[in-house]
């Protein structure tokens, strides 16, 4: 059961204000310790749909590609208009994101965010599932430090600019960091913030502790294994048959990396005070080209990164440190980008090609036929319900039922 019966529901019965007020109703019915958890991801797969490229498919077209793939969350990395009104009554939940260079601006007033939210994320709603809006990608540990100082101003307005609207109980406020807030990450037990870092960190992770947000990190073993390839094994970086690493403080085994940089950040969180905070893997992924120096950025990596990934995620199972957490991570990206800067790898993270074919065989299907071989066999495995299980479906349909016979 998905959020369109209720949609398709309230509109037959009653007027948009009215429903909005039921609906948020019964998510606060939903939450728990007093903190509302908003759920900006459906399932535990997503992918990211970055658009520096001047060859790849209408948003039109994208939209079919993902429903015909059943990818149910996207992030993007600003509010494009065209973007979110082809994906009205798509179903697909999105992040959008609000770009660095409007940081500034932003924090300086609430009125700033309002205005942003008036114009890029209230006129599409509900129809358009905007679930998350990422204030700035990456600041923090970056070298732009007037960036650092901002980015918490500028989430506080945002967030209080959507209580304003009505608009927090459904739409998150998060921040995706790099690895490059930590002081280190290995083995896992060991990761700390920086010390540079550590303050905004801290002011920051108070603030999404408050409103009920995750942690979301960029994790690339791609990134990894590409600067120190004597040293990593590749197939450890892959998900593949390996000795792993032993954590000699937790007494947990490591088989793969992935699993690893997120329990660092977990590491990282609980010395920080905020060990009850989930993980989410806002970027990974794995480049099927590369520069000559970029060691492991071929298609059959990629492909065997991806492939092992989406296994993994599709089984819905946490981290050697968090057993009972569901990782969740979104891919990066959609598109192989032609227009991104920077070393080749950079223009070949995508799952698809320009023309809308797959890179290589996953599972999923291309717009047009493909010449990519296939390594392995696929079984889709479907996704858990927008809201988790089919139980609390159960209840909120029926909670919403016995509120109209009121």
């Amino acid at each position: 059961m998905e959020f369109t019966f209720f949609h398709r529901f309230a509109t037959s019965q009653m007027g948009f204000s009215s429903f909005f007020f039921w609906l948020l109703l019964i998510f606060s019915v939903m939450s728990s310790h007093g903190v509302l958890m908003v759920n900006a991801f459906t399932g535990t797969y997503g992918v990211n749909y970055g658009r520096i490229a001047d060859n790849i498919p209408a948003p039109q077209s994208v939209v079919t590609l993902l429903k015909a793939a059943k990818i149910k969350n996207i992030r993007i990395y600003d509010a494009d208009h065209q973007v979110l009104t082809a994906f009205k009554g798509s179903g697909i939940e999105i992040i959008v994101g609000l770009g660095n260079e409007y940081l500034k601006e932003i924090s300086i007033a609430e009125d700033r965010a309002m205005n942003w939210i008036k114009e890029n994320v209230e006129p599409y709603l509900p129809g358009t599932r905007i679930r998350g809006i990422a204030v700035g990608n990456e600041i923090l540990g970056a070298t732009d430090v007037e960036l650092w100082e901002v980015l918490l101003p500028a989430a506080k307005n945002v967030y209080s600019a959507l209580v304003r609207l009505g608009l927090n109980k459904i739409v998150e406020v998060s921040s995706p960091h790099s690895e490059a807030v930590f002081a280190n990450s290995f083995p896992p037990s060991a990761c700390i913030f920086r010390e540079d870092v550590s303050q905004y960190m801290k002011s920051l992770l108070e603030f999404f502790s408050q409103i009920g947000s995750p942690f979301y990190i960029n994790a690339y073993p791609f990134l990894a294994y590409k600067n120190d390839p004597e040293h990593i094994d590749i197939n450890y970086a892959l998900f593949q048959k390996n000795a792993g690493i032993h954590d000699a403080k937790t007494n947990l085994h490591y088989d793969n990396m992935f699993d690893a940089q997120v329990d660092a950040a977990y590491a990282a969180l609980e010395k920080a005070g905020f060990g009850k905070m989930e993980v989410i893997v806002s970027e990974t992924g794995w480049a099927s080209r590369g520069d000559e120096i970029e060691a492991g950025a071929n298609a059959k990596n990629a492909r065997t990164y991806n492939y092992n990934l989406k296994k993994k995620l599709a089984k819905k199972k946490g981290t050697p440190y968090r057993p009972k957490t569901p990782v969740r991570a979104y891919v990066f990206a959609l598109f192989n980008e032609n227009l991104k800067p920077g070393p080749t790898s950079e223009r070949n993270f995508g799952l698809f090609k320009a023309d809308g074919s797959i890179s290589y065989h996953i599972g999923f299907t291309g717009l047009v036929p493909s010449s990519a071989s296939s390594l392995l066999p696929f079984k889709v495995i479907g996704g858990r319900s927008w809201v988790g299980s089919s139980s609390v479906v159960t209840s909120c349909a029926a909670s919403l039922f016995l509120i109209f016979a009121l």
